[in-house]
């Protein structure tokens, strides 16, 4: 009785693959994602809920094999970061220094007195 043998591996890298442009690709977004489902087993006690849960169900119990079965079950996928224009970028530093230069000297007035 023969027994088809599968692969270390389930979903195997060659299925993956199709769903990325990379090697690259598929590493950190899988390693990306492996982060969040970690830290989403770890607070679990806590009660915070502002984690992601896992997309599939999956008998698996590393965060890996996980973000790895989300991949291949289309759950998941790369986007890609747009850079942000100067303007967006000098109103965001504008936003920060007004908030942020605020609160400074907020505090140098209190500690003055």
């Amino acid at each position: 009785m023969s027994r088809q043998h599968d692969s270390m591996i389930h979903p195997n890298i060659e299925g993956l693959l199709d769903r990325v442009d990379s090697k690259f690709s598929l590493v950190t977004l899988a390693s990306y994602r492996a982060r969040q489902i970690n830290s989403y087993f770890n607070q679990l006690g806590e009660g915070l809920g502002h984690m992601i849960p896992p997309q599939v169900s999956s008998v698996a119990r590393k965060p890996l094999s996980i973000a790895f079965e989300e991949i291949a079950a289309d759950k998941i996928e790369r986007v890609e970061r747009v850079p942000f224009d100067e303007e967006e970028l000098a109103a965001m530093e504008a936003e920060a220094a007004a908030v942020f230069g605020a609160g400074d000297s907020e505090v140098a007035e209190s500690d003055a007195e």
